[in-house]
């Protein structure tokens, strides 16, 4: 396998495994301190992470002060938009969730990362080994079905213009494939950890100028939630750090997107673990599709 598949590989199993985590996380939170709190309180445990580990490769490299800040005003001005237009994909993609029904908002939510494998190699020009095409399509119809809830969701009982949501999450996906596409081109050759560190604590600021626009109490967290809310962040550093290694450093976006995509099985896998959740039938035919996929790309 050569170099930089391996690492867009390793890359999109990162954002996986990191959103994964942070999902399963989210889920023992959210009703607790409620979504905006979560995302707010989250983020800012992970850009202390992040300046975290900047300053400790700092002092293991010895590198410049310098180092640890983006090169160019245009290059700060790149940031401060992608870290804003991920918050608003955040934004309307829990307020589709509040407001409908997961079990028919989810797998359309989750097609971002196919729709983003479809126009990076239509329109941008991704070459594809032939053999990667298979193994993709497989991981992508295994995200799908992983979210789909056959018990809830019955064919012609859902008329599409009555859904409730359903505004929220397409814009909120549309925003998803608007931001993977363009940080996988601002972040080209670029240094994946500065450029995460800044845009996730420019994604932090917009969170929180949301939560004070809808008059969300942050203050209002239970003692018992704050670990919840540094696992979120542990996963989303994790998840954000991995993918735009991937992005940065090959020209696989394909195969970061739908990798890490496929976070719904982690947080299925946790849930059946740690809360004795059940995975329904289709949740495993989903995660063995998903997993022979994962096996074939790696071949």
């Amino acid at each position: 396998m050569e170099g930089a598949l391996f690492i867009a590989i390793l890359a999109g199993l990162g954002g996986m495994l990191g959103w994964g985590f942070s999902e399963f996380a989210t889920k023992k939170s959210v009703d607790n301190v409620g979504a905006i709190s979560s995302l707010v309180w989250a983020h800012v445990f992970g850009s202390i992470l992040l300046f975290v580990l900047l300053a400790g490769r700092v002092f293991l490299t010895h590198a410049p002060l310098t180092s640890v800040f983006p090169p160019s005003v245009s290059a700060w001005t790149g940031l401060i938009f992608f870290g804003a237009l991920q918050a608003t994909v955040y934004y309307f993609a829990y307020k589709g969730f509040q407001i409908g029904k997961v079990s028919v908002l989810s797998p359309i939510f989750a097609s971002f990362s196919g729709l983003v494998a479809l126009l990076s190699i239509v329109l941008f020009g991704e070459v594809l080994n032939l053999g990667l095409i298979p193994a993709l399509i497989l991981i992508f119809t295994g995200v799908i079905l992983i979210n789909l809830d056959w018990e809830h969701l019955k064919v012609g009982s859902i008329r599409i213009e009555a859904v409730a949501g359903l505004k929220e999450i397409l814009i909120a996906t549309i925003l998803a494939v608007i931001w993977t596409l363009g940080w996988n081109t601002f972040t080209g050759n670029e240094d994946w950890m500065v450029y995460t560190t800044y845009m996730f604590v420019f994604m932090t600021i917009a969170a929180y100028v949301i939560a004070k626009s809808a008059k969300v109490n942050l203050l209002r967290v239970p003692s018992t939630m704050w670990k919840f809310l540094w696992f979120i962040a542990i996963g989303e550093v994790i998840a954000y750090l991995a993918i735009t290694l991937g992005y940065a450093t090959t020209t696989y976006t394909s195969v970061v997107a739908i990798l890490s995509g496929a976070s719904s099985l982690p947080t299925i896998v946790l849930a059946r673990i740690f809360l004795n959740e059940r995975m329904e039938k289709s949740q495993m035919v989903a995660s063995a599709i998903i997993i022979i996929g994962i096996v074939l790309l790696s071949i």
